[in-house]
């Protein structure tokens, strides 16, 4: 809850403001003061305990300039708050916390941020770890796990920060550090340097037992992990069969373990599961061939056992209850491939989820001439950059499949937009062919840049509220339903593609179905290419445009009304038009 307090008319307006356009949800209370910073503190000197659990207080002059956060800056948000209210004021935010000015991370905000649980350091220990590392002592960082949090630290690591991603990895001697930042489910004695530890939940443990099990258990069962190497921490799910999802050992893990959650599998999933240590005799109890191990696998998304069946005995006043429990964790990192949009060929246009793609990949294969090589110079040191013009589609698959199963990344960058007469379609059947993982980052489309350099709005009320993308037909046929001539009917805005070579047989069918002769037409040649060119006309003119100007196959034809028209008026300036958002109509 957010509590905005204001002490003079003038920031009771700005108070308001903010209260209504303030998007973002606070978790923790905090007080946003609109007036002078000496009566904010004075009015808050009763909150001020202890940082840990003390209310985020952000000060605002009352013209919206400044924005100050007063009190727990990190760990109750005010540093975030107050960006966010100088994004709304236009104001500034006035930050004074050393990390949030030089960039480094917040190390009391991590786990936080990500989820993850936190080693049990005093509040000492904690501010002599933040010390080393803000100071830009030499720092280890060790990540052996892979999930956002991680990939953040690696993608913002610092030049005093050294990456590993194994604790037996070469290099990470004893004296050459003066702190280890470490994310690992593992357990680690006699480090011999200060460790901050963070956990990702990372484990699922499966558990079976007998019939009504002593819930003690279920700390003994937690000590024999920590036995193993692994910390409880990491436990992010307790998984079980249905015929056991009330008992008391179940109830009691979860008691200990709040950061996990219960998931109950029916016995026919489990069945379904292959394990290591199948048993006829659990499966004549339970209808599956082992409880701790199929049920752990399962809630992993079928990973890997870190701990394979453990059984365990529990006496208490000489009775005896049995119990196994495993451990299953996701999948080690594997190769990826991101098929990137590099719009339409100003390096500028690629979008910002496709240029970090481009840093951190491995290997760049982009599609020839098509695609300006100046997308490519922001490729890491050591990566392999290769145009794909002169690989035919096997010597294609062969080079990103050899970088995939090294655990690389890999961009396929493709023109304007992948999945706009790209050539897509023949590589998602290779990687679903090889279970490959692979996504698309969507790029701008030619036919957008078009609109951007024409200056124009495709869609024009009450005239033209359609775009219609195609091409003629060449080699390749045109379904019959999808003739330029059919097409036509409709006097849409009409973005042909890939037709400069039989612009003739594009402008008589464009006329055939119906388009005036003097409608407006566009030949578009390399779109934000430093050598573009931009050729405006009538239909009737459009096969003179392309041949006294030799426009090839990299020139999109626009055809329509749209093209410079400033008549029409939207129903967005419309003086009796009502927005969804005006008062009243929330």
């Amino acid at each position: 809850m957010i509590k905005v307090e204001a002490i003079s008319e003038a920031g009771k307006k700005l108070g308001e403001k903010i209260q209504k356009e303030l998007l973002v949800e606070q978790e923790a209370n905090a007080i946003v003061f609109i007036g002078a910073l000496g009566i904010c503190v004075r009015r808050i000197s009763d909150l001020i305990k202890d940082k840990y659990t003390d209310p985020a207080v952000v000060c605002v002059d009352s013209t919206g300039k400044y924005v100050i956060p007063v009190l727990s800056g990190h760990i109750g948000g005010a540093n975030k708050l107050a960006k966010d209210i100088a994004r709304i004021t236009g104001g500034e935010a006035i930050i004074t916390t050393q990390s949030d000015n030089t960039g480094l991370w917040a190390l009391d905000t991590l786990a936080q941020e990500y989820g993850w649980g936190v080693s049990n350091l005093s509040r000492q220990e904690m501010n002599q770890a933040i010390s080393a590392f803000v100071n830009k002592k030499p720092v280890a960082l060790v990540l052996e796990c892979s999930d956002n949090g991680t990939e953040y630290l690696e993608e913002t690591c610092p030049a005093h920060v050294k990456l590993f991603h194994s604790m037996t990895a070469y290099g990470l001697e004893k004296g050459q550090f003066e702190l280890l930042i470490l994310v690992s489910s593992r357990l680690y004695a006699n480090v011999g340097i200060p460790v901050l530890q963070y956990y990702p939940r990372c484990l699922h443990l499966g558990v079976g037992c007998q019939k009504q099990a002593p819930k003690e258990i279920a700390f003994q069962l937690l000590d024999e992990i920590v036995e193993l190497g692994f910390s409880p921490e990491s436990i992010a799910t307790i998984n079980s069969i249905e015929l056991k999802k009330e008992e008391p050992l179940l109830k009691e893990l979860e008691r200990a373990l709040p950061q996990a959650e219960l998931c109950i599998y029916s016995s026919q999933e489990l069945a379904e599961i292959e394990i290591p240590n199948p048993s006829e005799k659990v499966f004549q109890v339970t209808g599956c061939y082992g409880v701790a191990e199929s049920s752990a696998l399962a809630s992993s998304n079928q990973g890997v056992l870190a701990v394979e069946k453990q059984k365990g005995c529990y006496i208490k006043d000489e009775d005896k209850a049995y119990y196994t429990f495993a451990l299953a964790e996701p999948q080690k990192k594997h190769g990826h491939i991101e098929i990137v949009g590099a719009g339409p060929g100003d390096p500028d246009l690629v979008s910002v989820r496709g240029r970090k793609f481009l840093e951190k990949a491995d290997l760049i294969l982009y599609a020839g001439s098509l695609v300006p090589r100046e997308l490519t110079f922001c490729a890491k040191a050591g990566a392999t950059v290769r145009s794909s013009a002169d690989l035919d589609l096997e010597e294609q698959f062969a080079l990103m499949k050899e970088f995939y199963d090294q655990g690389k990344l890999v961009v396929r960058l493709h023109t304007g937009d992948p999945c706009i007469y790209g050539a897509i379609q023949e590589q998602m059947a290779f990687f679903d062919k090889y279970e490959m993982d692979y996504h698309i980052t969507p790029g701008i489309s030619s036919f957008l840049a078009a609109a951007a350099e024409l200056r124009s709005q495709f869609t024009i009320p009450e005239r033209c509220q359609t775009i219609i993308l195609t091409r003629g037909e060449g080699r390749t046929p045109m379904p019959d339903k999808e003739k330029l001539h059919m097409l036509a009917q409709h006097q849409s805005t009409m973005c042909i593609f890939l037709s400069a070579s039989i612009v003739e047989q594009v402008q008589r069918e464009l006329l055939e179905g119906g388009y005036a002769p003097e409608t407006p037409v566009a030949a578009c040649y390399k779109l934000t290419w430093k050598d573009q060119r931009i050729f405006r006309g009538q239909l009737k003119d459009l096969v003179k445009i392309v041949k006294e100007n030799n426009l090839t196959l990299t020139t999109m034809i626009v055809v329509g009304d749209a093209i410079d028209n400033r008549e029409g008026l939207s129903k967005l300036y419309d003086g009796h038009f009502t927005h969804l958002f005006r008062k009243g109509k929330e």
